[in-house]
């Protein structure tokens, strides 16, 4: 099994994983090429190498206009009725996060702040694939959830600043896109540290890790050290907590490749994260299945519940006709999922069926190890799925690139030959 691990003993920024992913990349000039046409806002994404403690690594700046800032993203809640507090609170935007990237920020003097929704309409006008939009939007969404918690108020209401948002929009979309190119099978990582002390935003002074930071990081090991200041960001964190499906120890695997993403800041230790990619041998995946019964609702119900656990990350949901107390019909409804998806699927089940009570079972997963390649045929590209693991090797073509060529071209899909 292809399996990306990610150390995260100096925390997590967004520029440092999107670094340490570069040196995993066959292609690391071109990605930084490519971002830089996507059409980020005035973004400029500069790749570097340099040395922390003797380790040689990857620094990544991005500069908005010419203004180099943190990739942190200063939030806060726009009040529009009230004109005098929005520019004094531009103006307070001078005084905020001091973190391991090592810039003490002074802001751009003409200041403009996006919405969530500005950021989603950047996000889907970009030049790359919707499968990297669809994961790069999904990370927003999670810091703009815990800032509006930081905050107390919707996620509507939180508005971005402009130069650090664009900074912090360009490490997303880098670590989306290297993510879907190196196409790892599974993403563990370790427990993160998190720094200590305090940092100073836009609000005031705040402990360590931050609100935001908090929030994002529920139910992922943190721990701290020695290290003063803030080692992980909302971005950072938000990009764990999307793409991670297990954090703890470094498992037993054959190291292929090592990336090293280098922060600013010096420490006594080395100030980066570090990335393997490589292989893990055939193994049993743990799972949870959450299950219900259901009696009272309609079929179109249950299909709408099913698609939005499969929306937010089931790895499985399926239904069994049952006979219920009373002789009544039912319908028994089972979602899979990983172990850190468990309080999400949980959330949905209430939100969309009329169960009141869920049960849950641990489950050992065994998958075999799978890749994806393009295969021409004499009407196009059709992609293969690869499916390897316990003495087997399994092909298969994916069935909606056969339908659309099979419509295309008004022909059956048997029609269609492989090279």
């Amino acid at each position: 099994m292809k399996t990306l691990y990610i150390e995260c003993n100096m925390g997590a920024a967004g520029d440092m994983l999107m670094a340490a992913l570069l040196e995993l990349h066959p292609d690391p000039e071109d990605v930084i090429k490519r971002l830089n046409n996507a059409g980020i806002p005035n973004a400029e994404i500069v790749m570097r190498r340099e040395k922390k403690c003797g380790i040689i690594g990857t620094h990544i700046s991005v500069s908005i206009a010419g203004v180099e800032e943190s990739e942190e993203i200063f939030a806060h809640h726009e009040h529009h009725e009230d004109h005098e507090h929005h520019e004094h609170h531009e103006h307070d935007h001078k005084h905020h996060h001091e973190h391991h990237h090592g810039h003490d920020h002074e802001h751009h003097s003409e200041h403009c702040h996006r919405s969530l929704s500005d950021i989603e309409n950047i996000i889907d006008s970009l030049d790359i694939k919707d499968s990297v939009k669809k994961e790069a939007l999904s990370v927003y969404r999670l810091i703009a959830e815990a800032e509006g918690k930081a905050h107390n108020c919707e996620i509507d209401n939180i508005h971005f600043h402009e130069v650090g948002t664009m900074d912090a929009v360009a490490d997303i979309v880098g670590v989306c896109m290297l993510i879907d190119e190196i196409s790892p099978d599974k993403i563990i990582a370790s427990p993160v540290n998190t720094g200590k002390g305090q940092v100073r935003c836009a609000h005031g002074i705040l402990p360590v890790p931050a609100p935001a930071t908090e929030y994002i990081l529920k139910d992922v090991p943190i721990y701290s050290n020695n290290i003063d200041g803030e080692l992980c960001t909302p971005t950072g964190a938000a990009l764990l907590k999307n793409f991670v499906s297990v954090f703890g120890n470094m498992p037993v695997m054959k190291i292929n490749k090592t990336g090293y993403g280098l922060g600013t800041k010096d420490f006594e230790a080395a100030n980066c994260v570090r990335a393997f990619i490589g292989e893990t041998a055939d193994m049993a995946d743990k799972a949870v299945e959450l299950m219900c019964n259901l009696d009272d609702m309609t079929g179109e119900g249950i299909a709408f519940a099913m698609n939005r656990l499969m929306d937010a990350g089931a790895l499985d949901v399926f239904t069994i006709p049952i006979g219920m107390k009373k002789n009544r019909p039912g319908i028994l409804l089972a979602c899979i999922c990983s172990e850190n998806k468990k309080d999400e699927m949980v959330r949905l089940i209430f939100k969309h069926t009329t169960t009141i009570g869920i049960r849950e079972n641990s489950l050992n997963r065994y998958i075999l190890d799978r890749s994806e390649e393009i295969y021409p045929t004499q009407y196009g590209d059709v992609r293969v799925k690869t499916s390897k693991g316990y003495g087997v090797c399994k092909i298969k073509a994916e069935y909606d690139d056969l339908e659309k060529i099979a419509l295309e071209n008004d022909i059956d899909i048997s029609d269609i030959k492989i090279k």
